[in-house]
């Protein structure tokens, strides 16, 4: 409550007379709150991000770095850094997540190929960390530390161990063997928006200098909607003929391509579904937990493609896919 007093004190300067109405939106995965804020005549969204829990200035920065490069994302008209308080254009209510049924999607999937493609190329900056072995494999350890040892309270065997390690050493070499380029972290469905005729990206704060099919496994192998495989299959095409022309790509075959993907999309899976578990545990969120086992699945299904993952696959399906069912049931009672 005080926080929101806080807020209201924020706003009340910049509306001055003008009478405005101010509405929770659906947050994010962060402690990053979102209000919408209406007048008589506009709209605005309002952002609550503490800075005892959320460094702001990345958020600051690169927006604009790549406002500078030509993306659309929110406007920060004012702001409060030291409590965290940003006031910023409203790109509407429209995310890729609302027009995924509708008949133009493998259009809207190309247009968006080509503007990772376009991100990709932004020149490194202030604030952007590089994703190298040691954020790969913290990044692994999530799964590890919130979904097996906390969510289901499984012990690895020795065996195990070793296959666990094995796997994590696997994951992190194809992606740094992979063209480093400028990535987003999280461009799927809910970060990408339609305003108006453009695409608008969100939520870009996190952006690394990381693995060329990073954004890609992101965008086509959403933890929030399962494409067609015949789709997928067309686009994964479609994204390596357009890598390859945007120069992302050099000697590169689409089988390799299509591995860097792959592997790349095992990685961050793994964390994905850790952090969802994560998100019930530590923060309260339980909305997430839906999202695990297509999550683990995915992982199961296309570790079969490879030799090299197919104890991990084994141990996905055989082990941790039955337990995680078991709390999850739990939880909904």
């Amino acid at each position: 409550m005080n926080r929101y007093k806080s807020l209201q004190q924020f706003l009340n300067p910049h509306f001055k007379e003008d009478e405005y109405q101010l509405a929770a939106i659906t947050g994010d995965a962060s402690f990053r709150r979102y209000f919408r804020v209406n007048t008589s005549d506009q709209s605005y969204i309002v952002m609550d991000s503490d800075p005892d829990k959320l460094d702001n200035t990345p958020y600051i920065e690169l927006n604009k770095v790549f406002s500078q490069h030509g993306f659309k994302l929110p406007k920060i008209l004012q702001a409060d850094e030291k409590q965290g308080f940003f006031l910023l254009s409203d790109l509407g209510n429209t995310h890729l997540a609302d027009l995924l049924g509708d008949e133009d999607r493998t259009l809207h999937y190309k247009h968006l190929i080509k503007l990772s493609a376009q991100w990709a190329q932004i020149p490194p900056a202030q604030y952007m960390k590089v994703f190298d072995g040691e954020f790969l494999q913290f990044e692994l350890s999530i799964f590890r530390d919130w979904l097996v040892d906390n969510f289901i309270g499984e012990q690895l065997s020795a065996d195990e161990q070793q296959m666990w390690q094995q796997a994590c050493e696997l994951l992190v070499n194809n992606a740094l063997e992979q063209p480093i380029v400028t990535v987003h972290r999280d461009f799927h469905s809910r970060n990408i928006m339609r305003t108006g005729q453009q695409w608008a990206i969100i939520d870009y704060q996190d952006a690394v200098q990381g693995p060329v099919c990073y954004d890609l496994v992101s965008l086509l192998r959403d933890c929030y909607f399962k494409l067609p495989e015949q789709e997928l299959d067309y686009l994964l095409h479609y994204a390596y003929d357009e890598f390859s022309e945007q120069q992302l790509l050099q000697d590169t075959s689409f089988a390799m391509f299509k591995r860097w993907f792959d592997l790349t999309g095992v990685q961050r899976h793994l964390k994905a579904a850790g952090i969802f578990c994560r998100l019930k545990l530590r923060d309260g969120k339980s909305g997430y937990l839906n999202n695990v086992l297509p999550t683990l699945t995915y992982i199961s299904n296309v570790s079969k493609e490879y030799p090299e993952l197919t104890a991990l696959g084994q141990w996905i399906e055989q082990t941790i896919i039955p337990q995680t069912k078991q709390r999850l049931t739990k939880e909904s009672k």
